[in-house]
C-alpha cells in the first residue's frame, strides 16, 4: 500500500481545503493547530476542529496513530493529526504535554522562530541551545510518544535535541541550507544527525524556502531532493509542503507577531514582501504532489523511491510513535 503524507500545511481551512486534500488523494495531513496561543486558546482551536470533522465526516478525521493512515486510504479519507509549532501552549507546566497528546497532539516544535523556555529560535543572533526546561520536556515528550520538531529552531538547539531525544526527531518543514540560503534551513550538520538517528526531515514548498522563490522550477526543487540523499538517507525524507493557502495577508503578519512585539516582524519575507508570496504554479496547492510524482521520476527516482518520498517514508516514521 502506497500512501500519500503531507507533514505541513496550516492553510485558512474549509471545505473546499479539505476537498483539495481529497483530490489530492492524501492519506494524512500533519495540520498545525497553534502558533502563539496559550493552553486555554487552544482549546478554542481543538473545539473548531472538533466542528470541522463532525462538518466534512466525509473528506476527514482525526488522526491519532499510523493505523489511521491505513484507515483513511480504505475509507478514502484524510487523516488529520495535530501540531504545534510553538511551545505557547504547554506554558511554563511540564504535565501539560500528556495533557496534550491525549487529546491528539502527535508533533511540537520546542520553539517559532525565537527564544522560547526549551530552546532557540533561528531568527534569534545567540543560540543557546537547549534550556533546562526543554531537556525536561524532550524527556516527557518522548516518554508520551509526541514527536520532537525542529523546523523553525537553530543550529545548536536542533543538535542539542537530536542528542537529548531518546527517540527521532523530525525537521517537519525546511529545506537544505545547500540550495537555498535561508535562516530556517538546515545545515549538512544536521541532516547527517537527523540520518544517524533516525530523524526526518520534510522538504517545504514555501517560496521564501525556495531558490527562486515562487518562480522556483519542479525540475530545481527535485534535484535538490536527489542531491539531498547524498547526506541522509531517502528513507528518511518527504514533504512537508507548509502550505498557507487562502489566508490573508493579516494572518502571517501574526504569525510573524504573535503578541510579542508591537512592531511588525517581516521574517522570512523582507519589508516588500510582508504577505503570502505566491506558490509556484506547480504547485499551488496539495494537488501539486502529482506533478512531484512526475519531477522525481524525472530526475531519477524509481517507482518505490517516489512512493516512499510522497508519503511511505512518513507513514513508516509514524509507527515508531504508535
Amino acid at each position: 500500500m502506497n500512501f500519500r503524507v503531507d507533514n505541513l500545511q496550516y492553510c485558512n481551512w474549509s471545505r473546499e481545503i479539505f476537498q483539495i486534500n481529497h483530490d489530492a488523494k492524501l492519506d494524512a495531513l500533519h495540520a498545525t493547530i497553534c502558533y502563539h496561543e496559550d493552553f486555554d486558546e487552544l482549546q478554542v482551536n481543538i473545539r473548531q476542529w472538533n466542528k470541522f470533522f463532525e462538518e466534512n465526516s466525509d473528506l476527514i478525521f482525526q488522526g491519532k496513530n499510523s493505523s489511521d493512515i491505513k484507515k483513511a486510504r480504505e475509507e478514502n479519507k484524510t487523516a488529520v493529526f495535530y501540531g504545534l509549532q510553538n511551545c505557547s501552549p504547554i506554558e511554563d507546566n511540564i504535565e501539560y504535554v500528556e495533557i496534550l497528546k491525549n487529546l491528539g497532539v502527535l508533533f511540537m516544535q520546542l520553539t517559532y522562530n525565537n527564544q522560547s523556555l526549551l530552546a532557540t529560535g533561528c531568527y534569534e543572533k545567540r543560540d543557546t541551545g537547549i534550556t533546562r526546561m526543554g531537556k525536561e520536556v524532550i524527556k516527557e515528550m518522548n516518554r508520551v510518544k509526541m514527536i520532537i520538531d525542529m523546523s523553525h529552531s537553530a543550529e545548536l538547539s536542533t543538535l542539542e535535541a537530536i542528542e537529548i531525544s531518546d527517540q527521532p526527531i523530525v525537521v517537519s518543514h525546511a529545506n537544505p541550507l545547500f540550495w537555498h540560503e535561508g535562516l530556517r534551513n538546515k545545515s549538512d550538520i544536521v541532516l547527517k544527525e537527523l540520518n544517524n538517528s533516525g530523524g526526518m526531515i520534510g522538504f517545504s514548498l514555501y517560496p521564501h524556502h525556495l531558490k527562486g522563490a515562487s518562480n522556483c522550477t519542479l525540475r530545481s526543487f527535485c534535484e535538490m531532493i536527489a542531491e539531498t540523499t547524498k547526506k541522509i538517507s531517502i528513507n528518511q525524507i518527504g514533504i512537508g509542503s507548509d502550505l498557507c493557502i487562502r489566508h490573508p495577508d493579516s494572518i502571517v503578519e501574526w504569525m510573524r507577531n504573535g503578541t510579542w512585539t508591537k512592531t511588525k516582524d517581516f521574517g522570512e519575507g523582507s519589508a516588500g514582501n510582508a504577505g503570502f508570496p505566491p506558490q509556484p504554479s506547480w504547485f499551488e496547492d496539495a494537488r501539486g504532489f502529482d506533478n512531484l510524482d512526475r519531477g522525481l521520476r524525472e530526475v531519477g527516482f524509481s517507482e518505490n523511491e517516489t512512493h516512499d518520498i510522497l508519503g511511505n517514508n512518513w507513514y513508516n516514521f509514524y509507527q515508531k510513535f504508535d
